[in-house]
């Protein structure tokens, strides 16, 4: 059956929402002179606190698969990838539903979300990054002087490492890379205690572009099947 087959993929949906809904609440902010990571993590906060909306290009790899699409966000928590890579792929998150579109098996995955929990779908909230601070401890990875953000790259960014501090945690450890110039997070990087990481690499940011809600409104095609409750599912 189909969601015999799904184990591995819901894993790595878990991980991909998981992380996205860290995200949210997250943007990048510069430092002026010397600062704690404690205090640069909470500048990023209050940055990001000030975009009601934003669409970026985005790049996934989680563990050995790799995806690229259109990332669309609007306040509290709407979320919306359209991927080129796997083409046609959907996720879409309303705030109580997550959606997945897979084009490959005609299928559409459906999974309700507890917006008022204080894991997933919670985080994806303007509290959420008070959330992370409470379950992570941060740091500079190398320090608060603005670094490649790979090897041989010519783009300078600042670099966070967060470490969970307790078992309950979906990441082991988060890396954020933020560009101090745009203010905004161009790499994060996350890692399970399965030792599954996952990659997401943001670019070509468009800001409050007053996003319309009807945007993560999402109807599959009739053709599809339909799986609900699929994170759970056996």
């Amino acid at each position: 059956m189909f969601l015999n087959k799904m184990s591995g993929r819901r894993a790595l949906f878990l991980g991909v929402f998981s992380l996205l809904a860290l995200l949210l609440p997250i943007s990048g902010a510069s430092a002026q002179s010397i600062v704690t990571a404690g205090d640069f993590f909470k500048s990023v906060s209050s940055f990001y606190n000030t975009i009601k909306d934003y669409e970026a290009e985005v790049d996934i790899t989680a563990n050995k698969s790799t995806m690229s699409g259109h990332v669309s966000f609007k306040r509290p928590d709407l979320l919306r990838i359209d991927f080129t890579e796997p083409k046609e792929q959907v996720i879409v998150f309303n705030g109580d539903m997550l959606t997945i579109y897979l084009p490959e098996s005609q299928s559409v995955l459906q999974q309700q979300v507890q917006s008022d929990a204080d894991e997933g779908a919670g985080l994806a909230t303007p509290q959420g990054l008070s959330l992370m601070s409470r379950y992570y401890t941060v740091a500079y990875e190398n320090g608060q002087t603005p670094e490649p953000l790979e090897e041989g790259s010519d783009e300078m960014v600042i670099k966070l490492i967060l470490r969970r501090r307790n078992a309950a945690e979906a990441f082991s450890v988060i890396k954020l890379a933020v560009d101090p110039e745009s203010k905004l997070i161009r790499r994060v990087e996350a890692q399970t205690p399965q030792n599954d990481n996952f990659v997401f690499l943001f670019h070509d940011y468009q800001l409050n572009q007053n996003i319309p809600d009807m945007r993560f409104v999402y109807e599959a095609p009739s053709s599809a099947n339909n799986y609900n409750n699929f994170l759970f599912s056996e």
